[in-house]
C-alpha cells in the first residue's frame, strides 16, 4: 500500500531460474535484467530484489540480493510482504462475488455492517461497494483513531469495532463519488465487508477464492511456518531491519505476504493467459470505470490504469514500513511484470521499464554529505506539517534525535551526526 509505512554489503549471488529461457517477449534481456537487479542492490536501493516475468511463452524468475544482511540469497520463493497490491485481491474477491450473483457494485456497504454501525452519507447519497473499490468513498485515507500500542506496527490490534466506531461518527468532507481520493481505509473497509458477507475470515475467503484455485501455496496472511522460513525480512528506506506488518481488520488494504512465483500465477491469471475459474473476476476487476486525479492515469476495481501512446499498463505497486512491491501487465503486448523487494524504497520505475522501456529507470541516489548540528538546532523543525487533508506530519525532538511520524504511521527517528 502507500506507505501504511538497508545496511552493509556483503557479497551477493545473481540467480536466474528460467522455465524457457528468455523465450519471454521481455523489453530486457537476462544481461541487462540482470544488472538492473545489481544496480539497486548496490545503490543501496535493497537488500534483496526478484522480478518475474510472464507471456504466452512462459515465466521467468530472476534474483539479485539477500533476505538480510549476512542471509540466504533471495529467490522465486523468497516469502515478501506485498502492500497495497493485496487491494486488487480483494477487488478480484468482489468481482467474484460479483459474478456468484452474492452481491453487487451498487449495494450500499451499510447493507453488509452490524445494524449498529452508522455509515456516514452526504447529499443525499450512500456510499456503494464501487465507491469504495474505485477510491471514491469521500472516506479518508486512514481513520482517525489508530493509536498503536507498537509504532513499528503501526495497523496491528486494529479491530473490527474500532473501525465500526470511526465510520459511526465519521463526517465526510467531499461528496460520495466526486473525485478519486486513495484510501487505505476504504478498501480495507472493503475486505472486511466481503468477508462478512461471506461468513468467514478475510484470509479464509482469499484462500477458498484466489489461492487455492490458482495453485498459491505460499500466500497468505498469517506467516506459516514454512513461509516463515522462507521470509525476506523487510528493510527501512536506510536498510535497517524492520517488523513486519499486521493488519488486522484493515487486512484487504494490504496484509498479503507472498513470493514472485505465486504472484506470476495470479499475473497469468489476470491476463487470460491460462485457464482459470477466475477469469470472469480477472477481466472485470481490470475494466476501465473511472478517472483520477493523475494525468494519464484511470482505474478498475483498485487496479490503475496508465495509457500510453499505443497501450495501456494496468499496474498497481505496494509498501510497508520494509518493503515495496510492483506488479503490472500490458495486454496489448501480452507481457506480465511482478517486482518484490524487502527495502521501503520504490521499484516502481523498474517494473515501468521492463513493461515499456521508454519509462526510464530512476538515477542512483546522490552521495549525501553528513554535516554536524547542536541538538538546540533542530528544534526549528519541530512542529506538525499538513500534506493534505487528512494526512499530517508531526516532527518531535526527543534528546539528540528528530521524530517524523504520519497519521496512522509508526515513527522514524534522524540521529544528529
Amino acid at each position: 500500500m502507500k506507505k501504511m509505512g538497508l545496511l552493509f554489503l556483503v557479497p551477493l549471488v545473481f540467480s536466474l531460474l528460467a522455465f524457457p529461457a528468455l523465450s519471454v517477449a521481455s523489453a530486457v534481456d537476462e544481461t541487462e535484467l540482470h544488472q538492473i537487479l545489481k544496480d539497486a542492490v548496490e545503490n543501496r536501493r535493497t537488500v534483496g530484489i526478484v522480478v518475474g516475468i510472464v507471456d504466452a511463452n512462459g515465466k521467468i524468475i530472476s534474483s539479485f540480493g539477500k533476505s538480510a544482511f549476512g542471509g540466504r540469497d533471495v529467490d522465486g520463493d523468497s516469502v515478501f510482504e506485498i502492500g497495497s497490491i493485496s487491494k486488487v485481491f480483494t477487488t478480484t474477491l468482489l468481482a467474484d462475488m460479483i459474478q456468484r450473483g452474492e452481491i453487487s457494485l451498487d449495494d450500499p456497504v451499510s447493507k453488509y455492517l452490524p445494524k449498529n454501525v452508522t455509515m456516514p452519507a452526504r447529499g443525499g447519497k450512500v456510499i456503494t461497494l464501487l465507491d469504495l473499490a474505485t477510491h471514491r468513498s469521500g472516506l479518508p485515507r486512514l481513520p482517525d483513531n489508530i493509536k498503536p500500542a507498537d509504532p513499528l506496527n503501526p495497523y496491528a490490534g486494529y479491530t473490527a469495532e474500532m473501525l465500526f466506531d470511526f465510520l459511526s461518527r465519521c463526517t465526510l468532507t467531499r461528496d460520495i463519488g466526486q473525485s478519486y481520493e486513495y484510501s487505505n481505509l476504504g478498501v480495507g473497509l472493503l475486505g472486511e465487508v466481503l468477508a462478512r458477507r461471506a461468513g468467514r475470515g478475510y484470509e479464509a475467503l482469499l484462500t477458498e477464492r484466489i489461492f487455492r484455485p490458482l495453485d498459491m501455496n505460499s500466500s497468505g496472511i498469517v506467516l506459516r511456518p514454512e513461509m516463515s522460513a522462507r521470509l525476506a525480512m523487510g528493510h527501512s528506506a536506510g536498510l535497517v531491519q524492520v517488523k513486519n506488518w499486521d493488519l488486522d481488520a484493515l487486512a484487504g488494504a494490504g496484509a498479503i505476504r507472498s513470493t514472485v512465483a505465486d504472484m506470476l500465477k495470479f499475473m497469468a491469471a489476470n491476463m487470460g493467459l491460462e485457464p482459470s475459474p477466475l477469469a470472469k473476476a480477472t477481466a472485470m476487476a481490470r475494466q476501465d470505470l473511472k478517472d483520477t486525479t493523475i494525468p494519464g492515469m484511470r482505474i478498475g476495481l483498485a487496479w490503475h490504469l496508465m495509457t500510453r501512446p499505443d497501450t495501456v499498463i494496468v499496474w498497481h505497486n505496494g509498501g510497508t514500513g520494509g518493503y515495496h512491491s510492483f506488479a503490472g501487465f500490458d495486454l496489448k503486448k501480452g507481457l506480465g511484470v511482478v517486482v518484490l523487494s524487502n527495502s521501503a524504497n520504490s521499484i516502481d520505475d523498474i517494473g515501468f521499464h521492463i513493461l515499456d522501456d521508454r519509462l526510464p529507470l530512476a538515477k542512483p541516489p546522490k552521495q549525501r554529505k553528513e554535516i554536524a548540528l547542536e541538538p538546540a538546532a533542530l528544534e526549528a523543525y519541530v512542529g506538525e506539517y499538513r500534506l493534505a487533508p487528512n494526512v499530517m506530519i508531526t516532527i518531535a525532538k526527543e534528546a539528540d534525535a528528530l521524530f517524523a511520524q504520519a497519521s496512522g504511521q509508526g515513527r522514524k527517528a534522524s540521529k544528529v551526526k
